[in-house]
C-alpha cells in the first residue's frame, strides 16, 4: 500500500448516547488493520462474519462479536476497550458507525463501507430498537459520559418511527446522509472498498471473493464451502449468540432478534408512494444522483 494516499482529515468529534469518537485518536494502528464501516443496520454483522471466516478459514466456533469490537460505542469506555484491542494478536477487524470526518484515518489500514437503502435500514433499525430491553437503555443512558439526551423507547407505529427518522435525519440515532456522503466521497482511495447489502444478497460468493482480494486474504479451495456456509444468513441466525454483542443480552428475545430477517423491501408494504418518493427526492438532493442510485440499488449507470 502506497504511503502517498491523500488521507481524509478528522475535523470533529461526535458524542451522543452511543458515540465517543475520541477513541480513534488513541488507537495505535497496525499496517494490516481492517475497519468495517456502516451507518448501522446495513450489514455490519454480516461483514464482520465474512471477514472473520476469511481470516480463520471457516471456523464455526469464532466469537466474532468479541473479536471485532465497535470502537466508537462508548460502552465499555475507551480506557477499558483500547487495552483489549491492543492485546489482540490476530489481524484486527474493527467496526465503526462514524462518518469519515469524525474518524482518524490510517493510510495503511483497509476500510470496507457497506451501503443499504435507507428505507431498509430503518425497518431493521426499528426491529433492533423496539426489541431492546432495559439493560440496553441502562447501558446507553446511565453509563457515565453520555453527552446529550438519553435514547427513549420508540413509538409503537413504525410509520411514525420512519417519519421521525426521515425528518430528524436519523433521529433518534445519528445523521444518515452525511454518513453515506462522506464515505462515497473517498470511494476511489485504494484502501477503501464499497460493498452494497443488495450485492451480498444477490451473489454472496462473488462479493466474498472481491472482499478477500481487497484484503489480500488467500482463500483455500478446501475451506471455501465452509466459509460460505458460516456466512449464510441461515447459519448466522441459528448461531446468533456467536455474532451478536454480549450474546444478545440486550434483547429479551435473544440474539436471533438482532439478526432479524435479512431481507429488503419490507417498507414497501407500509410506506405510501408519496412517502417513498419523498425519501427518493431527499436522497437525490442530499447525495447526488449517482450516489443515491448506488445506495438504492448497489449499481450506478455508466
Amino acid at each position: 500500500m502506497s504511503a502517498e494516499i491523500d488521507c481524509p482529515v478528522k475535523t470533529r468529534e461526535i458524542h451522543n448516547h452511543h458515540f465517543d469518537s475520541t477513541i480513534w485518536n488513541d488507537l495505535r494502528f497496525r499496517d494490516d488493520d481492517i475497519v468495517i464501516a456502516t451507518y448501522a443496520k446495513a450489514g455490519t454483522t454480516w461483514m464482520q462474519q465474512i471477514i472473520a471466516q476469511l481470516l480463520f478459514e471457516g471456523d464455526p466456533d469464532l466469537e466474532v462479536a468479541e473479536m471485532s469490537p465497535w470502537m466508537d460505542l462508548r460502552v465499555p469506555p475507551k480506557d477499558v476497550k483500547l487495552p483489549l484491542v491492543e492485546l489482540q494478536t490476530h489481524r484486527r477487524f474493527m467496526k465503526t458507525h462514524l462518518p469519515v470526518d469524525a474518524l482518524r484515518f490510517s493510510p495503511k489500514a483497509k476500510y470496507i463501507y457497506i451501503g443499504r437503502d435507507g428505507r431498509d435500514v430503518v425497518w431493521s433499525l426499528y426491529n433492533h430498537h423496539a426489541n431492546a430491553n432495559q439493560l440496553w437503555y441502562d447501558a446507553l443512558n446511565d453509563t457515565p459520559g453520555r453527552v446529550g439526551p438519553p435514547i427513549a423507547p420508540p413509538p409503537n407505529d413504525i410509520r411514525q418511527y420512519w417519519q421521525d427518522w426521515l425528518e430528524g435525519d436519523g433521529h433518534p440515532f445519528w445523521p444518515f446522509w452525511e454518513n453515506i456522503r462522506t464515505w462515497w466521497q473517498i470511494r476511489n482511495l485504494p484502501n477503501v472498498l464499497l460493498v452494497h447489502f443488495s450485492d451480498l444478497k444477490r451473489d454472496m460468493p462473488k462479493e466474498i471473493c472481491r472482499i478477500a482480494a481487497f484484503l489480500n486474504i488467500p482463500v483455500s479451495d478446501s475451506r471455501w464451502s465452509s466459509i460460505l456456509e458460516y456466512c449464510s444468513f441461515e447459519w448466522m441466525k441459528e448461531n446468533a449468540t456467536k455474532t451478536v454483542p454480549l450474546g444478545g443480552a440486550f434483547w429479551d428475545a435473544g440474539a436471533q432478534v438482532f439478526i432479524n430477517k435479512g431481507v429488503n423491501g419490507r417498507w414497501a408494504e407500509t410506506l405510501t408512494d408519496d412517502q417513498s418518493s419523498q425519501y427518493e427526492t431527499l436522497a437525490n438532493a442530499e447525495l447526488g444522483t449517482e450516489c443515491a442510485q448506488w445506495l438504492a440499488t448497489g449499481t450506478v449507470d455508466e
